[in-house]
Order: structure tokens, then C-alpha cells, then sequence
């Protein structure tokens, strides 16, 4: 039997092997010019800007004028463990006083109600909110109901808010980040700031890949597609909404602004809120001390949480967000809106590949048993596979180069093995996303699954010796 089914398993790789190496060869020249854009624009910005000027820290700029108060929003189901440190670092560490700090709870979580209700102590720069329906329910519909508080506050006490933040639980926020979006709201209808994601020492590969993927990402692309002027997507936390674009939006959705539909309404809303003459703003500045005005958070560092967060992120901006958001008359909007969508195919066609590559390994174990003699590779293929390799040593150099400029050498040294684990994670994240949206076609709505968050202890964090342009954990 063996003489019939090798050489169908001979086919089936060379096969594998063409159709992988071509969409590869496709993908890259799109990261390609994506990356040739990226360095014309950073020469651009150090030769003729940066030449003249020095570059401005946050420090340097001008107060804003507008003295309304700023909304922070917690979303909080299950989030004892972390909430309560989060509330006490904002009221100890922001020297911004002007703003109220939103917590929504569910009635049937008294946990996390009364870490947060210990750590505000009745300040009244924190309330608590209870959400009408016991949890969990999507953190849109959290959001949603925070809203509907702050409209009321602005009616009973004659105030109005001048921008929304969303933060999560766990984050770590810098002290002068409620400054840069006091200031920078005035001029957009979103700011967003770099989200540096941290992780426990003992995290290196799941946890890890979450640094590397998010230091090129905040580093490179939201940088260029602000450059290009396109539609800003919101990260979901370190974001600020201007307050009277929320109430236009809220205005058309019945009072909601945020999608409860929507497995990733911070993208969605980002995008709404950015596109067309809308401006949005990705704020990359240092403070005075050399370190980046950011937001860091803790990742998944289990490969089952990872694969479901991500799934929730493919099914939300590659699959349904097709659906929901379409595509746009700009061929530069259009543009970015295929490579946030090209993910889940990026993940088929590398499972292709790696199943090509165990056949191949299969094949050759034969050939030096003496069991079988493959066919040669075509000289074509050959050549599609040698390009190939060109363009995975220079998209690993590009991610290298971004983790080295924010975590340091060894986390870039770190980032090469952990493609593999990255690209693991991704490809059954998608499988997983793609069996959802398939249900969902058939009228199985996907079920909002909460990412959940963890706070490891301050010395298990610290001996990753991070870059000094990482905030420090006050």
C-alpha cells in the first residue's frame, strides 16, 4: 500500500510547500511596504523635525483650557484581587485632580463591591456603580451602564465631563497619563496612548509573545496609520474619548455608545469615532525622566487563556468586523483595514505551512531509511522558499528591533523562539474563531468571554530587569 499512498503524500506536500510560499511571498510584500512606509516616515520625522527641534516630553506642553472634569471607567466582574490596588494607585500616584473614577460591579459580586468601596474609603472621586443585571455580561454592556451614570451625575450636579478614559483593573497607569489627556482631547476625538504589556518572570513564552506583538504594534503601526491619517482603532485601555463625540454616537445607537453586539467594541468604537474628518491621536511622549506616558498591563500567561482572548479578537476584527464595519471609499483606510483582517487567513495558510514542513521532515526520514525516493523540488519553488526565508529574517529583525527599543536585548533575543509559540497561539485562535463565526451564521451569537487578570507579586515582576523607558510599579 505503501507504493500507492507515498506518492500521494509526495504530491501533497510540494503542493502544500507552492501554495503556502505564494501566499507568504503575497503577505510579506504587503509587510514589506507597510515597513518601507514606517522607515521613510521615521527618517522624515528625524531629518527634518527632530534636526531642528528637540523632541517634546509632556512636560513641555501648554496647559489646556478647558477645565471640565475627566471620566475614568473601570469595568470590574470578578476583579477583587486586583481592583482594589488599581483604585488606591490612582487616588495616591495621579497628581491630576480633576476627575471622577467610575467602577462598575455587578449585585452578585460583593467581592469585588467591597475591595472597591475599602480602597475609595468615601472619596468622592470614586463611585461605585452596579450594573442592572447580574454577571457576567459583555464589558460593552458594562461600559453602557457607567454612561448612563455619568449622564445623570452631569444633570444632578450641573457638571460636564470633558472625555471618558476606559481602563481595566490591573492596569498600571502612568501618573501623568490623566495630564497628556487632558490636554491632547482638545484637538481629537480619541487619544490613544502605547500599551506596554508586562509579565511575571516565570511567563517567557505566553505571556512574553504579548510584548512582542504590542511593541510593534504601538511602536510601528499605530504610528504610521495616524501618519497616513486614517481611522485609529482604540486598544480599550490608555484611551480617551472626547465626551460630546460619545453623546453623537449614543445619540444614534439609543443611548448606548458601546456595542454590546460586539466582541471587540473598543476597536469598533475607535474606529467610528476616527474616520473620516475625525482626527484621533496616538500620544508617544516621554516624561521628563526618559520614560514613556503609557499603560502597562498583565497578559494571559496560560496558552488556553491566550487562545481564547485572541480568538475573541479574530472573530471580532477579522470576521464579524468585516461584516459590521465594511469597507471605506480611501484606499489607505481600506488598506489598514485588510492587514487588521488578514489575521485569521495569516493563520490558515500557517498551519498549511507547518503541516508542509512535517511532511517534509516525514519524507526525508523515508529517503534515508531507503523506504522512498521523493521527487525533487522545483527549482521555482526553491527559489519561492529562499525568498521566503529572506522575508522571515526581516520580519524578525523589524519585531527584534521594537522589543529591543522598549524591554532591552535579552527580550529580543527572547522574541525569536517565541514565534513559534506566537504563531501556535494565533493559528488556533483562529480555528477556534472561525468554528464561532460559522455558528454564528447560523444564529449562535459568540458569548463575550472575559480575559482574566492577574497582578503577579512586585519582586516576581522586577527580575525581568525591564528597559528604562518602562514605568516603574509605585
Amino acid at each position: 500500500m505503501g507504493e500507492y499512498i507515498l506518492p500521494i503524500v509526495d504530491l501533497v506536500q510540494k503542493e502544500l510547500l507552492l501554495f503556502a510560499s505564494i501566499c507568504f511571498i503575497l503577505g510579506a510584500i504587503d509587510d514589506v511596504i507597510f515597513d518601507g512606509f514606517w522607515i521613510v516616515h521615521s527618517l522624515k520625522r528625524k531629518l527634518l523635525a527632530c534636526h531642528h527641534h528637540d523632541r517634546v516630553t509632556i512636560d513641555q506642553l501648554p496647559p489646556s483650557k478647558d477645565h471640565n472634569p475627566l471620566a475614568i471607567f473601570g469595568p470590574a466582574w470578578r476583579e477583587a484581587e486586583v481592583i482594589g490596588a488599581m483604585v488606591r494607585r490612582c487616588l495616591d500616584h495621579w497628581p491630576h485632580q480633576n476627575y471622577r473614577l467610575y467602577v462598575g460591579c455587578y449585585p452578585n459580586d460583593g467581592e469585588t463591591i467591597a475591595a472597591v468601596a475599602a480602597a475609595a474609603c468615601s472619596i468622592d472621586r470614586v463611585r461605585i456603580v452596579i450594573c442592572d443585571h447580574d454577571g457576567p455580561t459583555s464589558k460593552a454592556d458594562c461600559l453602557n451602564r457607567l454612561w448612563h451614570a455619568l449622564c445623570q451625575d452631569e444633570v444632578l450636579e450641573s457638571i460636564s465631563y470633558k472625555a471618558v478614559i476606559l481602563q481595566d483593573a490591573e492596569d498600571l497607569v502612568h501618573p501623568q497619563a490623566l495630564d497628556l489627556f487632558d490636554i491632547l482631547i482638545d484637538r481629537a476625538s480619541l487619544v490613544q496612548i502605547p500599551v506596554i504589556p508586562r509579565r511575571a518572570a516565570r511567563s517567557i513564552w505566553v505571556a512574553g509573545h504579548y510584548g512582542d506583538e504590542f511593541a510593534e504594534m504601538h511602536g510601528k503601526q499605530m504610528v504610521l496609520r495616524e501618519a497616513l491619517g486614517v481611522s485609529l482603532p482604540s486598544a480599550g485601555v490608555g484611551c480617551a474619548f472626547r465626551r460630546d463625540e460619545l453623546r453623537k454616537l449614543a445619540v444614534l445607537t439609543n443611548g448606548k455608545p458601546f456595542d454590546a453586539t460586539s466582541l471587540t467594541e473598543d476597536y469598533e468604537i475607535g474606529l467610528q469615532l476616527t474616520q473620516g474628518n475625525a482626527r484621533g491621536i496616538f500620544a508617544r511622549l516621554k516624561d521628563r525622566h526618559g520614560q514613556w506616558v503609557a499603560t502597562q498591563e498583565f497578559f494571559p500567561d496560560k496558552f488556553e487563556d491566550a487562545i481564547r482572548q485572541k480568538s475573541r479578537w479574530v472573530i471580532g476584527i477579522a470576521l464579524s468586523g468585516w461584516d459590521r464595519l465594511g469597507w471605506q471609499g480611501c484606499w489607505r483606510e481600506n488598506w489598514m483595514r485588510f492587514r487588521d483582517r488578514k489575521a485569521s487567513f495569516a493563520a490558515f495558510v500557517l498551519a498549511i505551512a507547518y503541516l508542509a514542513i512535517m511532511l517534509t521532515g516525514f519524507l526525508y526520514l523515508l529517503q534515508l531509511a531507503g523506504f522512498y525516493q521523493p521527487d525533487p523540488i522545483s527549482d521555482l519553488l526553491i527559489a519561492m522558499l529562499g525568498i521566503n526565508a529572506l522575508f522571515v529574517l526581516w520580519r524578525l529583525a523589524f519585531k527584534g528591533y521594537f522589543v529591543f527599543q522598549l524591554y532591552g536585548l535579552r527580550e529580543a533575543l527572547w522574541s525569536v523562539p517565541r514565534t513559534l509559540v506566537a504563531n501556535m497561539i494565533n493559528i488556533l485562535a483562529a480555528r477556534r474563531a472561525l468554528f464561532q463565526y460559522l455558528r454564528s451564521l447560523a444564529g449562535v451569537q459568540p458569548k463575550w468571554e472575559k480575559t482574566e487578570h492577574f497582578h503577579p507579586d512586585s519582586a516576581d515582576v522586577r527580575q525581568l530587569r525591564p528597559a528604562r523607558t518602562i514605568i516603574r510599579d509605585e
